[in-house]
């Protein structure tokens, strides 16, 4: 089973951004990890055989987050961590305006300070910030706005000022802006449903829910296969954990749309 004792709101940076297989069961949990297992090793070994080539350096770091979800330690999370970090640096020394080398040096940043139980984490927060928005100034429908979802989920969940970078407006800023990029990815309404049921918004959680039962079938025929299957068992469980939680408020609840940090 994954360990609990991590580092919540970079956890949740990290979830957000995979929509990995969190709320799999034991059985398909095993499956989902062989899976990225299998992936990573293809992947190092393609980018071990030509590692000037810019979208295997990436690829690696991108099998790197998904297997390190599966990770047992924390040692081995950091090694992971650390590779695809190696790999985007690398990538971004000689092509700088990778998008998909700054989004997911940020994403191993993410998985980095999770590793860490002291201010180191904290330091890395600004170079994550930095290199999310880099990303989304070079391809903002990178990953279906995944720049975007990330900073929102990174300001939703990071501590607020003086300690960290959190601010509910700029979450509730990035999180919308990630809906109307890619209005059609489950992810992107779940985090923003979520979030506005987080901030005691449930007349708006309620209506962003209606929206994602609008477009869950087109969704189930768009996001087909294998590699979708953790994100379906992880999006699946979360929907139903809202419209639980909406049923328990019921349909007349209204709230404030306050908007203070």
């Amino acid at each position: 089973m994954r360990p609990a004792a991590r580092n919540g709101w970079i956890v949740a940076l990290i979830l957000g951004a995979a929509g990995g297989g969190l709320f799999a069961g034991e059985a398909r949990h095993q499956v989902f990890a062989a899976r990225a297992e299998a992936e990573y090793h293809r992947a190092e070994a393609q980018f071990q055989s030509n590692t000037n080539d810019s979208a295997a350096a990436w690829l690696l770091a991108r099998a790197c987050f998904e297997f390190n979800d599966y990770a047992t330690n924390n040692a081995r999370r950091a090694e992971l961590a650390n590779q695809g970090i190696a790999a985007c640096r690398q990538l971004l020394a000689h092509e700088s305006n990778s998008a998909p080398g700054h989004y997911y040096l940020a994403i191993e940043l993410g998985q980095l300070a999770d590793t860490k139980r002291n201010l180191a984490a904290f330091k890395l927060v600004r170079e994550i910030e930095r290199e999310f928005k880099t990303a989304d100034d070079l391809e903002e429908q990178l990953d279906h706005a995944g720049p975007a979802r990330c900073l929102g989920l990174l300001y939703r969940d990071a501590p607020t000022w003086p300690v960290s970078i959190g601010s509910r407006h700029r979450a509730r800023e990035w999180l919308e802006q990630a809906v109307q990029l890619a209005p059609d990815y489950p992810d992107n309404r779940l985090n923003l449903a979520e979030s506005y049921w987080q901030w005691k918004e449930h007349e708006a959680a309620s209506n962003e829910l209606k929206r994602l039962d609008a477009l869950w079938p087109s969704a189930q025929t768009n996001f087909t296969g294998a590699a979708w299957e953790p994100s379906w068992d992880s999006w699946t469980a979360r929907r139903e954990a809202m419209q639980e939680k909406l049923r328990e408020t019921g349909p007349a609840a209204k709230t404030s749309k306050n908007s203070k940090d």
